[in-house]
């Protein structure tokens, strides 16, 4: 069985060769689809990964915990203390932890109001949310104890202020009655997230819960940030945050952005049915060219008939050829389409579009991202789609009895 099988794969590579003028427009026409198509689910995979980054660099980490009653009342009187300890299995390794103090607030300049959200913050720990991707004009905020104000170029722009400027903020206190207090402005920061150049401003976390009148709470934070080093952590991690924290709300991102989950959860969806339109046409394609060189073989196939060669046999060579061809033009696509991918490595600027870009949880620059994983599931489902084209004209190619090519 096997000699047979030998047999007819050299006959089938022999025919591969002997028409490659012919074979090669089909490689060609294979490589493009393949590598064009790559290339296409390379955006399509960098733009879920990137609204995945974005969700969980943001304020909110993988995980996020509050006091009840914070998300309607959002107030130091759903506080929580800085203290609380975060315990995970250590095969659920923790990127970072950030604890901070978020009220909504109005900040004032000599000219503009607005409403803003008041973020207290220690940033030695926000190495894992957006601030980490903040380009400051001026300085930065120096530790947690650090009482001046960080805030967004469009915001500053809007309050018609600048850096070393001051502005007034009002925000509800510990005791629960508006607080005045003067700002000045460190640093404006440039963020790749327009909204948060308008809507937040920072300052230092033990600074701002001095300035809150915050003594008589033992460290008050309203929010803790949870990063882990791989999102698929994430449901078991927030499960043992619940055991351990009963009394807090524990809230992962897709809880928080269910808009930009089900945008995540659909982009596998979409890559595999826009594969299979562009594989489709081109079946539609490689049958017909398929059909028609079995056509011309009509004589050399029916001679092998004549010699012996039992319907079975005669199917599996012609199922072999149509693979071969499709696995040569597969392997070039996948080639063609790696390369094109490191020549997009920098990325496409959709600044132009920011505001419909950011509308969809995406930051300004869409970069391709290409795994081991996407390259096999093309390479396996060409390989299954040439399967499938195969079986038309080994059909046709059974029907061809010795008779027939005698008579051509």
């Amino acid at each position: 069985m096997l000699g047979t099988l030998s047999l007819l794969f050299s006959l089938s590579l022999r025919n591969i060769v002997r028409y490659r003028r012919r074979n090669f427009f089909l490689f060609a026409a294979i490589a493009i689809a393949v590598g064009g198509t790559t290339l296409s689910n390379s955006l399509i995979r960098g733009w879920q990964v990137d609204m995945l980054q974005t969700a969980v660099s943001g304020l909110s980490g993988h995980i996020k915990m509050q006091a009840p009653g914070f998300a309607d009342d959002p107030s130091l009187q759903h506080a929580f203390s800085a203290g609380t300890s975060i315990a995970l299995d250590p095969q659920l390794p923790i990127v970072g932890i950030a604890k901070r103090i978020n009220l909504p607030a109005v900040i004032s300049s000599e000219r503009e109001t607005r409403g803003v959200a008041m973020i207290g913050i220690d940033p030695a720990d926000e190495g894992i949310s957006l601030y980490r991707d903040f380009e400051i004009a001026g300085e930065t905020l120096t530790g947690a104890e650090d009482g001046r104000l960080l805030i967004g170029k469009a915001l500053a722009e809007t309050l018609q202020t600048k850096v070393g400027r001051r502005v007034v903020t009002i925000v509800e206190g510990a005791d629960g009655k508006s607080l005045e207090r003067g700002y000045r402005i460190a640093g404006v920061f440039d963020a790749p997230m327009e909204w948060s150049e308008t809507m937040l401003a920072f300052t230092g976390l033990e600074a701002l819960q001095q300035a809150l009148g915050t003594q008589r709470l033992v460290d008050p934070i309203t929010e803790l940030s949870v990063v882990l080093q791989s999102d698929e952590d994430r449901p078991q991690a927030a499960a043992q945050l619940v055991r351990q924290h009963p009394q807090l709300v524990v809230k992962d991102w897709r809880q928080m952005q269910p808009q930009i989950a089900e945008m995540v959860d659909l982009v596998d969806a979409t890559m595999v049915i826009w594969f299979f339109l562009i594989m489709s046409a081109l079946t539609f394609g490689l049958v017909n060219t398929l059909i028609a060189t079995v056509m011309q073989r009509t004589q050399e196939l029916g001679m092998l008939r004549a010699l012996g060669m039992n319907k079975q046999l005669l199917l599996i060579q012609v199922v072999m050829e149509c693979v071969g061809i499709m696995i040569v033009g597969v392997v070039a696509g996948l080639l063609l389409g790696v390369v094109l991918v490191f020549g997009l490595g920098d990325g496409i600027d959709l600044s132009a579009f920011s505001e419909s870009v950011e509308a969809f949880g995406m930051s300004t620059l869409l970069k391709p991202v290409l795994t081991v994983e996407d390259l096999l599931l093309y390479g396996g489902l060409s390989v299954l789609v040439g399967l499938f084209a195969s079986f038309f004209p080994a059909r046709r190619a059974l029907k061809i009895s010795p008779l027939m090519a005698m008579n051509r």
